[in-house]
């Protein structure tokens, strides 16, 4: 296999384990498949199915117990601020993500004979398509599926060598409230509803003083072909296929859903109607155009980055001194593998990381991150929550929920340096919505301005404090978090118009909150209080556990990230008159400044409180290094090293997403070792009959593990590996800064982002950079040069001077071209 083969591989069938089944996505629809040989299984997701409506969870009592809080933290009783906190946290709880159906397929007896010696299973992230094949007797049969973006539909494509072998029994189930029929002998058609009140699935057949719910509906549509093929239909809801060639089945799906703030008894939206619409208008699309049509459209995303990382010191590359970028192939034709890894399963090669550390497993597992944003965040659709799309639960763990201390974040951390920032939008529009509902909480709750966001959100874009334990539920920095994602964009693509449109006026209403919530204490400081450290106790000078006390580091990090870059938004659009912005320009110097404590690390509350767990899973007071700015060497240099002890402090053991996390630090730190040591521990195969808690790993289908399934840390991945070969500023750019060149000698990248607009691409080989190209759009260039940094070397580059040359110790400039002219472009 070379290392381009971009395949996650099975060789047996899944179903024991649902992290066994391979996923499939369009942002909206999902599915999982798993792959059996007798009775086929694919589980089916669609990303507004939750439940609940929209709700008032503001609190008018907030603003007497805040006062409480506060006078409590005043006088340092940290202990009886955390009981009172209580009374600020939320009643109810979260909504809950839900799921749609389950495709089921039972083939004839004879595929219980299926030789399984020539069983194959892939999910193939170049086409993002899954495969399985196998044999029956001399029959090969092969089933493709797809989940397709432009059509709105997940595919299945049944076929045989032989003719008329081809025969097996259709239907559609659910666990969801719902009612299944068939329409003629080629469709079955789901409608269902979601609980309108969060109740435990045992009682939701019986709970009939609930609202009305999200309403939803399914339907699957069956083709065959074939002069012999029959359809019949088989106890009123299941249809019977025998004797056809091939057979192809189109599920589609549509909602109630109408946004955040209509219940669903409101709604006019008649999702059965929709669900036909969308089928008209494939009706007379063949597979092969389907299949076109969705390839078109997920490659436009998928090809923009290519990234290669070999041991061998075998380079098809010429030794020519004047090498040019356009020489590089965009494809691996000019890059072999020596040691090429043979056709093994993907949890085989998982397992034997630890000893071989195979690079092309760490490609594979960067694009899978890439891949699975892709297929759970696209324009219109929800935000990717805290398993993406996919889910087999009632009650998923955790309720599948966006969690704004570190999950929602972490998932779109990749979009921009891996060159999908459309993916991004989903974000923005759920930003949107929580400034809505998050200015009823400031002003009930705290009698703010602006708005606020906590800890853990829903499709219904609660704002609020979460319901359950101070230690999580009051942390009222989730919304300030996302906004710096909004500046990030703006960085990246020099979009202006959506930051003076979309961006700004959000990021005005976040500090116009932090403006409100900050209060001056008896130093002068303006303080945050009460503050948290998301999840994460200390133990008061009584010798008692609390959470609460003022001005975390987090928090100080987080309001001086949004300062500093609603200023720099508000000078880019030319807002700099604002009386906003005079405000912000005199509250930042009065920020607590971020100390040191007695053993180097950066300390994570105002205090050097004892820590009880030194090896805490969040990293919450490193947030100034990565992904924030505040903590820097050229800046912050005391800062900088004591974050590097805080690090070494907080040790390697640590969920997924906290894995990928550490990677991203130690990355921003430019320390390669450390950064690859993380990667090597998330790279561990998790028996799920004997998960750990807290442990991470990986499943068999790399699906990452807290345990259990997170898709954080996938994302995380992707944007940690970013991290180790691309680095900017907008007048900044660092190449390479965190390569472990031991371990991954020879690469090359092409179409990962930086800051200020740019497009990259790089070569190394034999441990040392050999070429590099960066560009930039002309309408989005706002200078004319960047500063280029390699091992301790800098030179200042043209943006659209593309091509430079590591040459005898010098970076040196080769020639001049256009994005056009670009072969790896």
């Amino acid at each position: 296999m070379e290392a381009s083969d971009l395949k996650i591989r099975f060789g047996e069938e899944g179903g024991k384990h649902w992290t066994d089944a391979l996923p499939i996505g369009n942002g909206r629809l999902g599915a999982m498949i798993c792959g059996r040989l007798h009775s086929e299984t694919i589980h089916l997701n669609e990303d507004t199915l939750w439940t609940g409506t929209p709700a008032d969870y503001t609190n008018s009592k907030a603003p007497q117990a805040l006062s409480r809080v506060r006078n409590l933290v005043n006088r340092q009783q940290y202990p009886q601020a955390t009981a009172a906190a209580s009374a600020l946290t939320g009643s109810n709880p979260s909504e809950a993500y839900q799921l749609l159906a389950d495709i089921k397929l039972d083939f004839d007896y004879s595929h219980l004979t299926g030789v399984q010696q020539t069983y194959q299973r892939e999910l193939d992230l170049d086409t993002a398509t899954v495969k399985v094949n196998y044999s029956v007797g001399d029959v090969q049969f092969k089933r493709e599926h797809f989940a397709s973006y432009p059509d709105q539909v997940i595919v299945t494509n049944i076929s045989a060598t032989q003719n008329a072998r081809l025969s097996f029994t259709l239907s559609l189930q659910s666990k969801m409230i719902n009612q299944t029929y068939l329409n003629g002998t080629n469709q079955i058609i789901m409608k269902g509803s979601c609980p309108g009140k969060r109740v435990s699935p045992q009682l939701q057949h019986s709970a009939q003083d609930t609202p009305q719910g999200i309403q939803f509906s399914a339907i699957l549509d069956l083709k065959i072909g074939g002069t012999n093929g029959v359809i019949s239909v088989l106890d009123d809801n299941k249809l019977k296929v025998e004797a056809s060639d091939w057979a192809v089945l189109l599920l589609v799906a549509s909602s109630s859903f109408s946004g955040p703030f209509t219940p669903p008894s409101d709604s006019k939206k008649d999702p059965t109607s929709e669900c036909f619409s969308i089928l008209s208008s494939i009706s007379n699309v063949s597979y092969s155009d389907l299949y076109a049509r969705h390839l078109n459209d997920y490659q436009d995303l998928f090809h923009r980055v290519s990234l290669k990382l070999m041991r061998s010191t075998q380079l098809n590359i010429p030794e020519d001194s004047s090498l040019e970028l356009k020489t590089l192939a965009p494809t691996v034709a000019n890059l072999s593998l020596v040691d090429s890894v043979t056709q093994v399963s993907t949890s085989d090669r998982v397992k034997s990381f630890q000893t071989d550390e195979d690079p092309s497993l760490v490609e594979l597992l960067f694009q899978y991150g890439r891949y699975l944003l892709i297929s759970s965040s696209r324009p219109g659709t929800q935000v990717a929550n805290l398993q993406g799309i996919w889910n087999k639960d009632l009650e998923p763990i955790w309720d599948g929920a966006p969690h704004l201390n570190i999950n929602l974040e972490m998932n779109y951390w990749p979009a921009l340096p891996c060159n999908l920032s459309e993916c991004q939008e989903p974000l923005f529009d759920y930003l949107s919505s929580l400034s809505v509902n998050g200015s009823k909480t400031a002003y009930v709750n705290y009698q703010a301005s602006g708005w606020v966001a906590h800890s853990k959100s829903d499709i219904w874009a609660r704002t609020s404090a979460g319901h359950g334990d101070v230690l999580w539920a009051l942390w009222p920095m989730g919304g300030a978090w996302l906004c710096t994602h909004l500046w990030e964009h703006y960085a990246y693509t020099m979009d202006k118009d959506f930051l003076e449109y979309k961006a700004y006026p959000i990021m005005e209403g976040c500090v116009a909150f932090l403006l409100s919530w900050l209060i001056e204490d008896n130093e002068g400081y303006l303080e945050t209080n009460p503050s948290t450290s998301p999840e994460h106790n200390f133990i008061a000078p009584d010798g008692e556990p609390a959470c609460v006390s003022q001005s975390s580091t987090m928090d100080v990090a987080i309001v001086h990230e949004v300062f500093s870059t609603f200023l720099s938004a508000a000078e880019v659009i030319g807002r700099t008159k604002d009386n906003i912005v005079r405000k912000v320009s005199e509250a930042q110097p009065r920020l607590r400044p971020l100390y040191i404590a007695q053993d180097g690390s950066l300390m994570e509350w105002v205090k050097d409180f004892k820590d009880p767990e030194e090896h805490h899973r969040h990293l919450s007071h490193l947030f100034g290094l990565f992904p924030g700015h505040t903590i820097t060497l050229e800046q912050t240099p005391a800062l900088f090293e004591a974050a590097e002890k805080s690090l070494y402090k907080r040790g390697e053991e640590g969920p997924g997403w906290s894995t990928t996390w550490k990677t991203a630090c130690w990355a921003r730190l430019q320390n390669s070792s450390n950064a690859y040591k993380m990667i090597k521990r998330l790279i561990n195969l998790v028996d799920p009959d004997h998960e750990i808690p807290f442990q991470g790993g990986l499943y068999s289908n790399l699906f990452a593990a807290h345990p259990p399934f997170q898709i954080d840390a996938n994302f995380g991945f992707a944007a940690a590996v970013a991290e180790m070969l691309v680095q900017s500023t907008l007048s900044d750019l660092f190449l390479l800064p965190a390569l472990p060149w031991e371990k991954w000698p020879n690469g090359s990248l092409k179409g990962l982002k930086a800051r200020g607009g740019t497009t990259v691409n790089i070569c190394w080989r034999e441990g040392d950079l050999q070429e590099f190209g960066i560009w930039s759009k002309e309408h989005t260039r706002t200078t004319l040069t960047k500063r280029i940094h390699y091992k301790g070397t800098m030179v200042t580059a043209d943006l659209m001077t593309g091509v430079f040359y590591k040459f005898n110790g010098q970076l040196k400039c080769l020639n001049s071209c256009s994005l056009s002219e670009m072969a790896c472009s």
